[in-house]
């Protein structure tokens, strides 16, 4: 069991984490390296989602456990715009192509629109996470 203040230490440095994850993104893109990019903006976005799941107490190992339990707690309920859901599971798809297909290719217009959508579900659950350390 984490300690309370503990879990707001944790629960800052994943958003933390989130924000880096924005400008390693920003690099890899400018750089061409779309892979690699797909990558941190998946895990920008995860980032934020283990902030939430540290506020409510909810710990799994397994990404499909936890994106399941960001929309059965956020979107499903309407709690957060369905569009969110949509981009965590469409980054989540995404990296798992980058990381595991063989001869997995992206656009630098396919990426940079994720880049945008990683902004967008960044921000918009991070206020979740500051209204719970609060």
């Amino acid at each position: 069991m984490i300690k309370d203040n503990h879990r707001t230490d944790l629960i800052e440095y994943r958003l933390e984490q989130a924000r880096s994850a924005i400008l390693e993104a920003e690099v890899l893109i400018h750089n061409d390296m779309f892979r690699a990019a797909v990558n941190r903006i998946y895990y920008g976005m995860f980032y934020v989602v283990l902030s939430l799941a540290l506020k409510y107490g909810f710990g799994t190992s397994k990404h499909g456990q936890l994106i399941g339990w960001f929309n059965k707690n956020f979107v499903k309920d309407g709690t957060i715009n369905t569009k969110y859901g949509k981009m965590l599971k469409d980054a989540f798809d995404f990296r798992q192509k980058g990381d595991y297909a063989t001869f997995a290719e992206f656009s630098k217009d396919e990426v940079k629109e994720m880049h945008e959508d990683m902004k967008s579900f960044i921000s918009a659950n991070r206020g979740f996470c500051i209204k719970a350390i609060n």
